[in-house]
């Protein structure tokens, strides 16, 4: 079908209120059922409804891929059951002062980038649940990996600053191509204007002609 535009709240940064992978859909509840029918039968995947630490901001608080899920601990505990009843994947709970996970961890089903706020305890924690090699990095003085990159198991995109020889250490680990892009007509942190995974794309409805071609070039879409 390709990769359509798309908002939630009247809002394009759709990144930060869902969390996909290649099975499951994590949205906040409250979403119309025709919006969460469409993300879904875009991306072919089946929905799972809760809020995390009674937030809607699905995407900032969690990070994922096909094998397991990394939650904010500010996550309540009948959240948690929702969630790994709903989608029998291995979670843990984000041990660190920061609480946006998503925000901190980039992955897909071949590795993970992970903010180096994150300790290194913390991250063979991570690794373990996501199964995938991990590595810690931050880009200049900029910390919020997970929210400068987007990747699924066929491409990545990335903040426009992260240059080649970052982006070649990321490629070494997500093991798929990276480009650099904005979306929603600027905005340089990637995930926040995205819902993505193998099947498909959604992008924010702010999305300009070109960052839709960046953005399928990336995904091969």
């Amino acid at each position: 079908m390709g990769i359509i535009k798309f908002d939630v709240y009247r809002n394009p940064n759709i990144g930060v209120f869902f969390q996909a992978n290649d099975n499951f859909l994590i949205s906040p509840p409250g979403v119309t059922s025709s919006k969460i029918s469409k993300i879904t039968g875009h991306l072919k995947v089946s929905n799972v409804s809760t809020s995390i630490g009674g937030s809607r901001l699905i995407g900032a608080l969690t990070a994922m891929n096909s094998n397991g899920i990394i939650v904010s601990k500010l996550i309540e505990g009948f959240e948690e059951k929702i969630i790994t009843k709903e989608t029998g994947l291995s979670l843990q709970k984000l041990n660190s002062r920061f609480t946006s996970a998503g925000n901190l961890i980039a992955a897909n089903d071949y590795g993970a980038i992970i903010s180096s706020l994150i300790n290194e305890e913390e991250a063979k924690n991570i690794s373990k649940i996501l199964q995938v090699p991990v590595k810690r990095m931050n880009i200049s003085s900029m910390y919020l990996i997970g929210a400068m990159i987007k990747a699924t198991n066929t491409g990545a995109i990335a903040h426009p600053i992260i240059n080649d020889n970052n982006l070649k250490a990321i490629r070494d680990v997500l093991q798929v191509d990276v480009k650099n892009t904005t979306v929603n007509s600027g905005v340089p942190y990637v995930s926040s204007g995205i819902i993505s995974n193998t099947e498909n794309i959604l992008v924010g409805s702010q999305t300009s002609g070109s960052e839709l071609v960046m953005v399928t070039n990336a995904f091969g879409i």
